[in-house]
Formats: C-alpha cells, structure tokens, sequence
C-alpha cells in the first residue's frame, strides 16, 4: 500500500489532498494561489512545496496525480500550452516533480481525470460507457469507453468543447472559430449579454453593463432564472447549442450517462429543457436515447483531484 498526493492546477489556485487509502475522502488537503504571472518555474516551486507540506512526514510510499490543464501528453506528462498558466510550452512536468520529489508523478488532463473521478467515485458509477461535460469558464470533457478513459495517439483526445458547431461563429479562447467553448461557456453567455445590450436590446444587466461593471456567465444566468427575456434568451440558446452537439458525439461515442459539470450546468431546467429537446431532436435513431441518462455531477469542484487520485494508485 502506498500514500497519494492528489493535485488540481487551476489558473487561480492549486490545490492538493493527501488520500492514505482508495477512498475519495483524504486526511489532509490545502489550497495556495497559484500566482501563474511569474512563470512555469515559479508555480513549479509553489506546486513541490505544497505537495510536500501535504504529505506525510517520513513517507516512503508516496505517489503523486496530477491533474493539469490541457493540451498535454499524459503518457510523457508534458505540458503543451495552458491558456490559464502563460508561458507553460512543452513543459515537462511529470519529470520536474519527480525529480524534485524522488517519487513516481502521473500526470493528466484535468477533464478527463474529471470524468476518471465521476466514473469511479460519483455519479458514472456502475457503467462502462461514458460521456463528461464540464461547462464553466471554458467546456472541458472526458470519454470513458468500455471501461477504459479514451486517450488518444498522443494523450489529446476527447476535447470535446473545442470542435465546431458554428462555422462562422465567435473566436475561441483557442484562437479557432465557433468551437462550443466560445458559443456556450460562462464567458460566452456574459459576451452575448453585452453584445446586446449595446446593440439596444432591453435588459436588467443593461445598467451594470452600461456602468461598466463586470458582468460574467453567473450574471447571465442569474437573470435568466429571474425571468430576463434577453438573458434566459441567450441561455437557451445554449442548451440548444450544446444538446445538437450531444447529439453528435451520442452517435460517436454511444454512452450510457452523460455527466454534467461547472457552473453553466447548474442553470437548471432553463438550460436542461432545450438541451434535451434537440438531443432528441437531433438523433438518427430513437436507439440511442434509449436507456441514456443525463445526470449533474457528483463531484463537484474535486472531480479532477479524485481522478488524480485514481490515476496514480492504479498507473
């Protein structure tokens, strides 16, 4: 039996948890800014010291999972590029800790250790196909496929948020056009807000928007459960969005559950009505809905730290 360090890098914080058994319940956890602005080799120092501050003194079992932003190579545990952390290109992670630490270090996506988390400890329980969705400030997503988490050639697979659904749509974080992220994430709904509102459109965001006060996807989603016509406008339009696109990767992936996280899918029947009426819609064969569940997340937040913890006590 050996000891775990799980760890969660976020753009604003890190976070660890020390798991002494398979559990998803650890004895110890703690939450640093990650202070990304200074650079991979600063947050690295920050990220060896909060690992060792969490681990138990005089071990000589540990393990370490990691779950970090993508694109990265979980195989190699390298780090290609981090939106959130600048300056984090072709990082080699997994060995800069291991080598730091003197233990093994694994290293994955943060989504798909999500959906790792969800499947083996929350609500993807019992099945072997699965589909996860986290809807936030960006669409990250995870496939667990007969029983086995979809990797890929190179470890890139299962971005499920970063493919099209609107040729001629927005720019993405990622640079490219009209992916999901751009069309249905939290900073999607706030930028759709503000484009119309400028645009004339009546709204109860139009003062803080007018006034210059940040107005982000929790805002929008507020007024839309409020009853805003232009903000529960915009949210459905997401739930149609997403639901076409469900539909599409329904027909690739043929799963059981579809687990829902982050704070966009906590919207509610405003964003889960139209969601699953042009899933439905959108499906070639009744077939496939069949026994398919769209379920929230169990997890929550600790989704991707109980997925690093799985990863490293069964690498």
């Amino acid at each position: 039996m050996f000891d775990v360090v799980a760890v969660d890098m976020g753009g604003t914080n890190l976070r660890a948890a020390y798991f002494p058994t398979q559990e998803p319940e650890p004895a110890a956890q703690r939450k640093i800014p990650t202070q990304a602005h200074e650079g991979p080799e600063a947050v690295l120092q920050r990220l060896v010291s909060l690992i060792r501050d969490v681990a138990p003194a005089g071990h000589t079992t540990l393990r370490v999972g990691v779950a970090a932003p993508g694109p990265l190579d979980p195989r190699r545990g390298m780090v290609y590029g981090a939106p959130n952390l600048p300056g984090w290109h072709a990082v080699p992670l997994r060995d800069r800790l291991a080598e730091a630490l003197g233990c093994l270090v694994y290293v994955g996506n943060d989504a798909n250790l999500g959906a790792i988390g969800e499947w083996r400890h929350g609500a993807g329980r019992g099945v072997e196909n699965l589909m996860y969705l986290n809807i936030g400030t960006g669409i990250g997503a995870g496939v667990i496929a007969d029983g086995r988490l979809l990797l890929g050639a190179r470890g890139l697979a299962a971005e499920l948020g970063h493919m099209t659904v609107e040729p001629e749509g927005p720019v993405c974080g990622c640079g490219l056009r009209g992916h999901l992220e751009a069309v249905a994430s939290g900073p999607a709904l706030a930028r759709q807000a503000l484009e119309r509102v400028q645009a004339g459109e009546p709204s109860s965001l139009a003062n803080d928007i007018r006034s210059g006060k940040h107005v982000g996807g929790t805002d929008v989603g507020v007024a839309a459960q409020a009853g805003d016509p232009l903000a529960l406008d915009i949210v459905i339009r997401a739930g149609e969005a997403i639901g076409r696109h469900l539909a599409s990767l329904v027909h690739a992936f043929n799963p059981e559950v579809i687990v829902l996280g982050g704070g966009v899918s906590t919207l509610g029947s405003i964003l889960l009505d139209p969601m699953e009426r042009m899933l439905k819609a959108q499906l070639m064969s009744p077939a496939y809905i069949e026994g398919l569940r769209l379920v929230p997340a169990a997890l929550g937040d600790d989704a991707g730290l109980i997925g690093a913890m799985v990863l490293a006590r069964e690498m």
